[in-house]
C-alpha cells in the first residue's frame, strides 16, 4: 500500500509538469510507456540474438475527436528479434483549412514488454506542427532490449501492440504543450486507465483559493 501511494504521489507531481512526466514513465516503464535512455543504446546492446523467438509488433494509431487529422500506421506488423533496431512510420495528414499543432502520446501492452521496448527516434511528446492540408511521414526507430530474454514474464509473449495517439495541443499554466484533452482521456491513451491520480497543481491552487 505504501508503494502504490509513493508512486500515485509521484504520478500527480509529475503529471503537472510534462517534461518531468516523460521522464518518470521513460525512466519506469510504467503502465506499458515504453522506456527510453537507461543506457541502453550503447552499441553493444543494440546486437540482434541471432537465435532467440522473432517477436511481432503490431501498430496501431488513433486520433482525439477534436483533431481534424488523418494519422495511420504505413505498416500492420514488424517481426523483430531481441537487441535488432527497426525502422517503422507512421503517416499523418492534416485535412484542415488552417495550421494545427497536434501532439502524441503512447503506451505499448502487454504491460510487462514495456521496461524492455526502447525508442531511439520518436515524434511522440513532441510538437507537431502540420499546415493547412499538409502530409507527413513520421518516423520510429525502435528495438526491444535484450534483457527481455531473462525475464520468465515475457518467455512466452509473441506479440505486442505499439499504439499512438494523437491530440490537438496546448500550452497548460506552465507554458508546455499538452493534449487538449481531459485527464482522463489522456490517462487512458497512455495506460493510466483507472489508476487514480493526484490533482495538477493548477488545479490544488483553484481548490485552495475557493475555500480561502
Amino acid at each position: 500500500m505504501y508503494t502504490t501511494a509513493v508512486i500515485v504521489f509521484g504520478i500527480g507531481i509529475t503529471y503537472a509538469a510534462v517534461p518531468l512526466y516523460r521522464m518518470f514513465c521513460a525512466a519506469t516503464g510504467f503502465a506499458g510507456t515504453p522506456k527510453v535512455g537507461m543506457g541502453k543504446f550503447e552499441a553493444d546492446r543494440l546486437v540482434p540474438v541471432e537465435d532467440a523467438k522473432r517477436i511481432k509488433v503490431h501498430f496501431n494509431a488513433d486520433t482525439s475527436d477534436a483533431l481534424p487529422w488523418t494519422f495511420t500506421p504505413q505498416q500492420k506488423v514488424v517481426s523483430v528479434l531481441p537487441g535488432e533496431t527497426s525502422l517503422a512510420f507512421y503517416k499523418a495528414k492534416n485535412n484542415s483549412d488552417k495550421d494545427i499543432i497536434g501532439i502524441a502520446t503512447y503506451n505499448v501492452t502487454p504491460d510487462r514488454i514495456a521496461p524492455y521496448f526502447a525508442k531511439v527516434e520518436c515524434f511522440c511528446f513532441e510538437e507537431q506542427k502540420l499546415l493547412a492540408g499538409e502530409e507527413v511521414d513520421m518516423p520510429l526507430l525502435f528495438f526491444i532490449d535484450k534483457d527481455v530474454l531473462d525475464d520468465p514474464s515475457c518467455r512466452n509473449l509473441d506479440d505486442i501492440v505499439l499504439s499512438y495517439t494523437f491530440f490537438r495541443a496546448r500550452r497548460n499554466a506552465q507554458g508546455h504543450l499538452e493534449p487538449d484533452a481531459s485527464d482522463e482521456v489522456v490517462q487512458a491513451s497512455q495506460g493510466f486507465a483507472g489508476i487514480e491520480m493526484a490533482p495538477r497543481a493548477e488545479d490544488r491552487k483553484k481548490s485552495e483559493s475557493s475555500s480561502s
